[in-house]
């Protein structure tokens, strides 16, 4: 009898023992409904707070790409060395030499962004949504990296800009650009600035060329800037434009053979507050009928080209580099015609040319083609770059003492003058 009641314990544990394996046991199958309780769910994009979402979404209308075409002249290049050819150049062609970003700033269509993406440019777009629009440069300064574009045809809402002072460390940084081009068109990445008036040091060519140390202040932001941001925006929560982003640290170069600091997340941005003053130059001169994309050139080819009574050249690579960058790009005198109005202004042999009314010249080239593009009795200001070395400048290693030196011209027809 114990040994039966043994025994009709154990298969009643076994029993027991296999139901409550069998309760907790994971199905065979899924329903579908089971299967749509745990897919198909729903988000309240009303109840997701965050103070970048609506800032972001405005502030991006705003910005849009800029394209650097340039025009590769020569399949031949040297460096007072010789010459050489690069492979797959092709004279005439333009091409697109470097993209950057811009942010509108003014319901007339002005766009402010980094000098550096638009430098040597011999055609400015800016873009955006898949569309070009022809722009041009209306204002640049190099000691800021900072340039003014004009495109009367983008019809996009102006960023309103803030006071840059104002800013706080550790208040959101948000960048909005076009991060490797039009590919990503309006990124936006968030970080905190990190510190304001941070001193960098820069050196830059003035707008003729001639290259110095220039040191400004700069907002610190963590973040991320890439290329092609240059030129876009840092706005602040009130979606503000606050900064110009304009370059960031990187460990480009490190290799496992080199020793170098770690770096992350520094980027640096110009203080909206930087380049108000130029913006203003450009606004209270703005007449939009007086704009290059706005009227054609006018030409007169039966009335003869006034002179100006120079010959001109363009510096060598190689003398370049004898100076170290402290001579300026430009045209060289090495001739002024006796009573012509080169010497009625008092321009002199050794000068170089670097203006003429506000244009940049770059090379001999440019000067010849700002000049015969004018009329007999015009009267314009031309700048030139003028060294203690007077008409040896072109053989001297030291510059020496020199200067920027505006001089009043009048043109007249001059039959036996070389320009």
């Amino acid at each position: 009898m114990k040994k039966f009641q043994k025994y009709a314990l154990m298969a009643l544990a076994v029993v027991l023992a296999v139901t409550m394996l069998a309760g907790t046991a994971a199905p065979n199958k899924l329903t579908q409904d089971e299967v749509n309780t745990i897919l198909n769910t729903t988000t309240d994009e009303t109840k997701v707070t965050s103070p970048i979402i609506e800032v972001a979404n405005k502030a991006k209308q705003s910005v849009l790409g800029v394209n650097n075409y340039q025009i590769s002249r020569s399949d031949y290049f040297g460096f007072g060395y010789g010459y050489f050819r690069i492979p797959g150049a092709q004279e005439g062609v333009e091409r697109l030499y470097g993209t950057g970003s811009g942010v509108v700033v003014t319901e007339y269509g002005h766009i402010i962004t980094n000098k550096h993406v638009v430098d040597d440019a011999d055609r400015i777009t800016v873009a955006v949504e898949g569309k070009e629009y022809p722009a041009e440069l209306v204002a640049s300064d190099a000691a800021l990296d900072l340039a003014v574009l004009y495109c009367p045809t983008i019809k996009l809402p102006a960023a309103p800009l803030g006071d840059s002072d104002k800013l706080q460390v550790g208040e959101y940084a948000i960048v909005i650009g076009n991060p490797l081009g039009e590919e990503f068109e309006r990124t936006v990445t968030v970080g905190y600035v990190s510190a304001i008036n941070r001193e960098v040091k820069d050196k830059v060519s003035d707008r003729y060329g001639r290259q110095a140390t220039i040191v400004n202040q700069m907002i610190q932001v963590d973040a991320a800037i890439n290329s092609g941001n240059s030129g876009g925006g840092m706005f602040n929560t009130l979606g503000q434009l606050q900064g110009i982003p304009a370059r960031k640290y990187d460990n480009a170069g490190t290799s496992i053979f080199t020793q170098r600091a770690s770096i992350d997340n520094i980027g640096m941005c110009i203080p909206v507050n930087v380049a108000k003053p130029l913006l203003e130059q450009v606004l209270l001169n703005f007449d939009a009928s007086q704009s290059a994309l706005a009227k054609e050139e006018e030409t007169d080819t039966d009335t003869p080209r006034p002179r100006l009574g120079v010959t001109v050249k363009t510096l060598s690579p190689l003398q370049m580099q004898k100076t170290e960058g402290s001579l300026p790009y430009g045209a060289y005198v090495i001739v002024v015609e006796e009573n012509s109005p080169a010497s009625e202004a008092g321009i002199k042999v050794g000068d170089i040319v670097v203006e003429v009314d506000g244009e940049v010249v770059t090379d001999s080239s440019k000067l010849v083609e700002l000049i015969t593009s004018r009329k007999a009795g015009e009267t314009f200001t031309i700048k030139v770059f003028r060294t203690e070395a007077g008409e040896n400048t072109e053989s001297v290693n030291d510059v020496g003492e020199s200067d920027y030196i505006d001089l009043e011209v009048t043109l007249r027809i001059l039959d036996d003058v070389k320009m």
